[in-house]
């Protein structure tokens, strides 16, 4: 920035400023700048829950064998889909995402220039995204794909720029009854087509570029963590993208957490998990 003598002004921005969120290891969904942006996406009209009718299961609520079922929607953070992209993706980049879910990601990219191409099993929830993007982005539509990753990615040409998703946390939710639908699978069988998703995913993945997955752990019937997390993990780094940078994203539900807590620890010693795992891979 130079002044009216030609003489240039060091101007000391804040790392927020800067770069929107802090780049820190620790995201906090729960600050106030993070939900501000949050109901900036939200005030576009996205309703990201259209079409998710997924059966959750709330694990270890009472005591390590016990997993309860109740109906529920889990909703992707547009705010994190902001960052992640500035972040991380070139400008008006294109994006892959193989387990495209709801709206947010899809609508978020391209209202910001980006060019999205997401893949997703279910028509109804591909139905339900694009009468949303018709709503939001009339001239500029994300692309969905309706199908199965595994043979889909197999038809896509040419290579992408970032590669964005939040795969199914194996049976936490499921979906629906479709056999090539991870969710209904042991876990054995998920991880096998899960490792070929990713696989496929990277090969559309331009060298130098990065990847980011956002999970988090699931437990087993028996109450003890697959270790979701570390296959993902190996499975990125066994094909060639090298774990770059490992965040930790703090949730916005410490009230509903606090009422679950006392009877999840005093019966089983579970911990009450307020957080999710946003892995960054870059392509060598």
């Amino acid at each position: 920035m130079i002044d009216l003598f030609g003489n240039e002004i060091i101007v000391n921005l804040s790392l927020r400023e800067k770069f929107m969120e802090p780049p820190f290891s620790v995201l906090d969904a729960r600050g106030g700048a993070w939900q501000e942006r949050k109901q900036k996406w939200l005030s576009l009209g996205i309703k990201s829950e259209l079409g998710r009718d997924a059966i959750c299961l709330a694990q270890g609520l009472n005591d390590i064998d016990f997993r309860a079922s109740y109906t529920g929607k889990s909703i992707f953070d547009s705010a994190l889909s902001e960052l992640m992209y500035g972040w991380f993706c070139v400008d008006g980049g294109s994006v892959l995402d193989p387990f495209a879910g709801g709206s947010v990601r899809g609508i978020v990219a391209n209202y910001l220039g980006y060019k999205y191409t997401g893949i997703e099993l279910r028509d109804e929830q591909v139905l339900y995204n694009r009468e949303q993007a018709n709503l939001i982005l009339p001239d500029d539509k994300p692309i969905w794909i309706t199908g199965d990753s595994d043979s889909e990615l197999d038809k896509i040409e040419g290579l992408f720029d970032f590669v964005f998703s939040c795969p199914p946390y194996v049976d936490l939710e499921i979906y629906s009854e479709l056999p090539e639908d991870l969710s209904n699978m042991d876990y054995g069988h998920f991880l096998e087509k899960y490792r070929s998703i990713i696989k496929k995913s990277v090969e559309h993945l331009k060298v130098g570029c990065y990847a980011v997955f956002v999970v988090g752990e699931v437990r087993d019937k028996d109450g003890y963590y697959y270790d979701f997390v570390g296959d993902t993990k190996r499975a990125f780094i066994e094909n060639g993208a090298k774990l770059y940078n490992d965040a930790v994203l703090l949730e916005n539900g410490l009230n509903t957490a606090a009422m679950r807590a006392d009877k999840q620890f005093s019966s089983g010693k579970k911990l009450v998990k307020v957080h999710q795992n946003v892995l960054c891979f870059k392509k060598i």
